[in-house]
């Protein structure tokens, strides 16, 4: 159906005039009713590749060469006119940020009412009842409500079917889905896969799955092609691939995975399989990069004979919600609701569940950043909730948080040495400018940037050096106790590994205790002492990640576990 060959894009560098190599001399092909899963980190060229499938590069800064036939046809070589009766009709594309691809002033049932319009000619009642017909077919709840919603009124899940139903809503012949799953919950990730097979299986569609995890890719994809910078290194059959990894690059992110089934003291990086030393990558393998019974024993031994150093106590924070002219309150949003448990110094308290499930309301609320509703935070004695505002900002030093999205928590017009000095700054720390700057430098050494990052802004930065800058930031203080809230989930595989070494890491040099947020059960079973399951603002269960993973009491939690990809031993 799809022939890609020799294909080589190019962009314009609009400082000095030249033209920057982002792919370079690919070849592929999807055939009718198969899925061909496209592999690779951030920048690889995954997501370049597939526009220019579609066309949807600017052509007055994009050089694209090469071969891209579809059903026989030229696709290159079509006049504007000719590939929009392609684009979005016989060619669809599920984007990688729902949010930003749905328009927020227009409803989402407009939306796909729209396409329906332009491309098949339909009258309004018409193209509406086959909107309503496709969200029932996407499986999304209420299907003639959510046509009137808008999109900020929709969990991400939703609004990623929403996409979904706009791409099928011309019947096309070859569906492409970029990272359509990457910011989602496990479940609603293993949902939407479902959902995808079905669709594809039902109509006898061929799919361009994009990715960065693997895991995803063993679920859904018949043939894999790795790229890397900018070009292919591997392809072949799913089975092929994993079972028989050829390329270095394509070992390395295999292996970079936390493994439930391994407890490893350090995770494998990539760099270290594209060393020219083989023994770097084959020493994370080895037994002694695996932590024995012996030693997991000694530690708990060690961490639980100590007298806690944080203690939730029926712990209660509650929204409330408001009707009427008068806005009287008619009921309550209990995002954490009667949840107690301890925390114990040196310790990485691993806190997992779906999206909306209250975890990070609940470590907002035992930083005060949200105050809670009822209950008690007792913190080396002291109960937060008691403090006042002079009291707060002292125990802040003592306890900071990492944010789910590094971008976003910093300024944008602040240097980075600058927004690292400002909380030294703010609570007289060191003597002078001088000695925090000395002091800011180490820290960035500390987690592996160049010093000379001090001077530049966070745009100038990668998702994974953002990341390690604020982290840099939350040790500023230098606490004892760090809230990481969601600190990984938006970075490839490759990147999650390093920024997970370096958190474990900085435990062991600092003594640092941990409560690590995640909605990713691997990830949290890998550096976590114990794991507290989270849903609908209670605790589900808190036991030993051996006991959580593989001898789950709750069917919240068996759920969660069936829903990580490869858990159904799929290739």
């Amino acid at each position: 159906m799809l022939n890609v060959t020799n294909l080589n894009i190019q962009f314009l560098n609009k400082a000095d005039k030249s033209w920057l190599t982002a792919v370079t001399d690919i070849s592929f092909r999807v055939d009718k009713g198969k899925v061909l899963g496209i592999v690779g980190e951030s920048g690889s060229g995954k997501s370049v590749t597939s526009f220019s499938i579609m066309r949807l590069h600017d052509p007055l800064n994009t050089k694209v060469s090469g071969d891209i036939e579809f059903d026989k046809i030229d696709m290159l070589n079509l006049s504007p006119e000719e590939i929009r009766k392609y684009r979005g009709n016989k060619i669809a594309m599920i984007f990688q940020e729902p949010m930003t691809s749905l328009n927020p002033v227009f409803t989402c049932g407009y939306q796909v009412q729209e396409a329906i319009m332009l491309h098949q000619h339909s009258d309004k009642a018409s193209a509406k009842e086959k909107t309503i017909a496709l969200f029932e077919e996407v499986h999304l709840p209420r299907p003639e409500q959510i046509f009137e919603s808008y999109p900020h009124q929709l969990s991400g899940g939703q609004k990623q079917r929403v996409m979904i139903a706009m791409a099928l809503s011309c019947n096309p012949e070859l569906l492409i889905a970029d990272e359509p799953t990457t910011a989602l919950d496990v479940t609603v990730q293993k949902t939407i896969l479902e959902l995808l097979m079905r669709i594809k299986k039902e109509r006898g569609m061929a799919m361009i799955f994009i990715s960065h995890d693997l895991g995803v890719i063993a679920e859904i994809a018949d043939e894999v092609a790795v790229m890397y910078k900018g070009q292919i290194v591997e392809q072949g059959s799913v089975k092929q691939l994993f079972d028989h990894p050829g390329h270095p690059y394509t070992k390395g992110l295999l292996a970079c995975r936390p493994n439930p089934h391994r407890l490893l003291k350090k995770l494998p990086v990539v760099a270290d399989f594209l060393s020219a030393d083989p023994n770097l990558a084959l020493a994370h393998l080895l037994d002694s990069n695996t932590y024995t019974e012996s030693e997991i024993a000694t530690r708990r031994k060690e961490l639980y004979s100590k007298s806690p150093m944080l203690q939730v106590k029926e712990l209660c924070t509650w929204f409330p919600i408001k009707k009427g002219l008068f806005g009287k309150t008619t009921d309550y949003v209990k995002a954490v609701d009667q949840v107690s448990f301890e925390v114990f110094p040196g310790e990485t308290l691993g806190l997992v569940g779906e999206s909306g499930c209250g975890k990070t309301t609940l470590g907002r609320s035992i930083l005060r950043l949200i105050n809670p509703t009822s209950g008690q935070l007792i913190f080396e004695g002291k109960d937060i909730t008691l403090l006042h505002k002079a009291e707060l900002r002292k125990m802040r030093r003592e306890i900071q948080i990492i944010f789910q999205d590094p971008y976003s928590s910093l300024n944008p017009k602040l240097r980075i040495g600058n927004a690292l000095m400002e909380p030294l700054q703010v609570h007289g720390l060191f003597e002078n400018d001088t000695k925090r700057k000395a002091h800011v430098l180490e820290l960035l050494e500390r987690v592996d940037l160049d010093p000379a990052t001090f001077n530049k802004y966070p745009h100038e930065f990668s998702g994974g050096q953002r990341q390690r800058i604020v982290i840099a930031r939350a040790l500023a203080l230098q606490p004892k106790f760090i809230i990481c809230d969601e600190s990984v989930s938006a970075l490839d595989v490759s990147v999650q590994a390093q920024v997970l070494n370096l958190l474990r890491q900085l435990q062991q040099d600092f003594g640092l205790t941990y409560i690590f947020i995640s909605h990713d059960l691997s990830v949290v079973k890998h550096i976590s002492d114990r794991i507290l399951v989270m849903n609908k603002g209670k605790i589900e269960e808190l036991g030993f990640p051996e006991e959580i993973y593989f001898h789950p009491k709750a069917e919240y939690t068996k759920k969660l576990i069936a829903a990580i990809p490869g858990s159904s031993g799929k290739n």
